[in-house]
């Protein structure tokens, strides 16, 4: 697809990248030394620009940052999650960083998502202590705990459709789907496969369908008013899904990357196998999203240390 990376990060292996939710061309890549086993992170502010990735700002942490969102009400705002159970917020107008940090999990925080109802400022993290946690940035500690999955929590994230909703996926095998008001118990259990599940997203177009990545390399299709099967199941990876993405502009397009080097495309509404076949990592593959003002455009980084920005042929508007 591309040979030559927008951005290399060196000496620091790609977990999440982010595009800005309000300038087009601004991505955000939370990274960690040693592949997050050992030593600290670094977060990059990086512009896209036809001349190649332009970084804006660096900030560094003392744990690895293995997540990473951008704020709903505010440009410069950001949170990622850390090595160290913390979750840290960043102002990337300001100098140095972090200008706040929250730290409750005890374990790692591997998902963080800002909530996309803008009159709030919530954000959802979910930790390897088995645990989910709702913050509101003005207060210093979280609001609600929500217990229940009995293994890692990979990934937490806010439905964009149901209020007082998030759905969760972990290590064991399980989807959940939750309402704020109710940490007690989860609104839904959905148990997905024999493995675990790394990731998941909701579709951007039906409030219902949510899909997900697990360890056995499946892309699976879920509709919440029947839970009990996938409404579709998508095969070609060969290696774990790390992290799928719907699109924010076709209803049915789907994107994942895997621990078998790659990107693919999906429609699930056409066929079951992949659209495309992405190679230009040689490591595994991390971090994805779609450009919500670009229709088509992806991020992906990996454990190479390289960050791809392109249109896949596939997902060129006049490809559908």
């Amino acid at each position: 697809m591309q040979n030559q990376p927008t951005f290399w990060s060196a000496k620091r292996h790609g977990f999440a990248v982010s595009f800005s939710p309000y300038v087009p061309q601004r991505i955000a890549l939370a990274t960690s030394q040693h592949y997050g086993i050992a030593g600290c992170g670094t977060l990059f502010i990086i512009d896209d620009t036809p001349a190649g990735g332009v970084l804006l700002k660096s900030f560094d942490w003392s744990d690895g940052l293995f997540d990473v969102t951008w704020s709903e009400s505010n440009e410069n705002l950001l949170v990622t999650g850390g090595g160290d159970g913390s979750i840290q917020v960043w102002d990337s107008a300001q100098p140095t960083g972090p200008i706040k940090v929250l730290k409750e999990h005890e374990k790692e925080v591997y998902g963080v998502n800002w909530s996309q109802t803008r009159g709030e400022q919530l954000i959802v993290s979910a930790s390897w202590d088995g645990t989910i946690k709702i913050w509101d940035l003005t207060h210093p500690s979280s609001l609600s705990t929500f217990s229940g999955h009995q293994h890692v929590v990979y990934c937490a994230l806010w439905s964009p459709h149901i209020p007082n909703c998030f759905a969760s996926a972990s290590g064991d095998k399980t989807l959940r789907i939750w309402d704020t008001r109710k940490s007690f118990e989860a609104r839904m259990v959905m148990p997905v496969c024999n493995s675990e599940v790394l990731t998941a997203d909701w579709c951007k177009y039906n409030e219902n369908i949510l899909v997900t990545g697990s360890v056995d390399s499946a892309v699976r299709g879920w509709d919440l008013r029947k839970p009990r099967e996938p409404i579709f199941q998508l095969m070609g990876h060969t290696y774990a899904i790390r992290r799928v993405k719907c699109s924010p502009h076709v209803g049915s397009m789907v994107a994942s990357c895997s621990y078998d080097f790659t990107v693919r495309t999906w429609d699930f509404n056409k066929q079951t196998q992949p659209l495309e076949v992405i190679e230009h990592h040689t490591e595994f593959v991390c971090g994805l999203d779609f450009n919500l003002h670009k229709p088509g455009q992806i991020v992906d980084c990996g454990w190479d240390e390289k960050m791809f920005v392109y249109t896949p042929k596939s997902l060129l508007p006049t490809a559908s």
